[in-house]
């Protein structure tokens, strides 16, 4: 097996462009993973043990992060991947998919109708890979705070986006390993996506009725029970952007560091240029995890910009 983790080490850089006098904004670059996104990490965390349980094949039914994760896993690990996405999956991240070698399979009209279909596949040798609800992935995840714990200060806050809670969950599974256990986590979500919010609004886990944004990779309907419990037993605070902002921000870091990035990143981003929550304000140092998204392309915020400037979504 190998001696090596398949996700790399990515910089942590002071960002000048949206530094104050009185605040540093640190950038946790998790866009530089070969795969093109945070997923990286917990994704080829968790192949790596399936391979060692015996796994022969592993299986994705993302069209995005997650399964371009699993198919640069399954091509480092010497493992076929089968990916099967909806036909609402652009041609692009089907290309990248090949690159890496993956199968990729167009069946259904959602992601439920393409997962369902991945399921009827599945064999007992094969290992589907969540792309979010698994301790596993948190396990990986959570790697990016112990590097960012070597590479930076100690932050008096940490901003990140929201989905289904993959992410929120392994950086405060980092954070308490770390001894950050007390600082603050402002978790970003678009307005049309925001299942994290409305579950601390009731009280209770709570199941959207659509999802209304162009932030697709935060499209989880409802948010995992660890990240809901999670905002029991450490300082969060949701926050929520409208497309039009979280668009924005991603032209910004591009203008200002050359990265592009996906909308669903670009929330956390327009959050922490908001620092409408007091955690931000109040706080000298921040940690912004930049999550990436290689499924979208420039020319893609281009036109999402246009459609939303004309009021079309999608």
């Amino acid at each position: 097996m190998r001696g090596m983790a398949i996700h790399i080490p990515t910089p942590l850089i002071a960002s000048d462009a949206f530094s104050t006098p009185n605040q540093r904004v640190w950038l946790k670059l998790e866009a530089l993973q070969p795969s093109g996104s945070f997923k990286l990490r917990g994704v080829g965390h968790a192949c790596e043990w399936h391979a060692k349980q015996g796994a022969r094949r592993l299986l994705s039914s993302s069209g995005g992060n997650a399964g371009l994760a699993v198919a640069y896993a399954g091509r480092q690990l010497g493992l076929p991947v089968l990916v099967v996405v909806p036909e609402s999956t652009p041609e692009w991240p089907r290309t990248l998919l090949r690159r890496y070698g993956a199968e990729v399979v167009v069946q259904g009209k959602s992601w439920m109708e393409a997962n369902e279909h991945l399921m009827s596949l599945r064999t007992p040798s094969d290992a589907f890979i969540h792309p979010f609800d698994d301790p596993l992935l948190w396990e990986g995840h959570a790697s990016m705070i112990h590097e960012a714990a070597r590479q930076g200060p100690r932050p008096d806050a940490v901003v990140l986006s929201v989905g289904g809670g993959g992410l929120m969950c392994g950086v405060l599974q980092g954070m308490a390993a770390v001894g950050w256990a007390g600082v603050p986590l402002v978790a970003a979500e678009t307005e049309g996506a925001a299942s994290l919010h409305a579950a601390v609004n009731a009280g209770h886990l709570v199941t959207l009725d659509a999802i209304n944004s162009v932030a697709t990779s935060l499209g989880a309907r409802r948010v995992s029970e660890e990240a809901f419990a999670w905002t029991k037993r450490h300082p969060v605070t949701t926050t929520t952007v409208t497309d039009r902002e979280a668009l924005a921000a991603c032209f910004e870091l591009e203008r200002e560091h050359r990265w592009v990035v996906e909308p669903a990143c670009g929330a956390a981003i327009a959050a922490m240029r908001q620092r409408s929550s007091a955690a931000l304000q109040n706080a000298a140092d921040v940690l912004v995890i930049v999550c990436g998204g290689v499924s979208t392309t420039y020319a893609d915020l281009v036109r999402l910009d246009a459609q939303l400037a004309s009021g079309v979504e999608g």
